[in-house]
């Protein structure tokens, strides 16, 4: 699997996945578990986004980040 994320994209996605993580673990103390499982699968998302460094709906979009940018052009 190719990686198509950079590391800011990365970075951005981890610490939005831990912040979904937490939503979902206070959504569950309230019992909200419908939102929950919705936030929680969201945020499990994103960390396989972050530890993978690939995105699947970005591989279908046919984004990439990770291209080397050339500051000469």
């Amino acid at each position: 699997m190719r990686h198509n994320l950079d590391t800011v994209d990365r970075i951005i996605r981890g610490v939005v996945g831990i912040w979904l993580i937490m939503v979902a673990f206070t959504a569950l103390r309230v019992r909200r578990r419908t939102t929950a499982a919705i936030v929680g699968i969201a945020g499990i998302g994103l960390l396989q986004n972050t530890v993978t460094g690939f995105c699947g709906f970005n591989g279908l979009l046919g984004l990439d980040s990770t291209e080397e940018r050339c500051d000469d052009c």
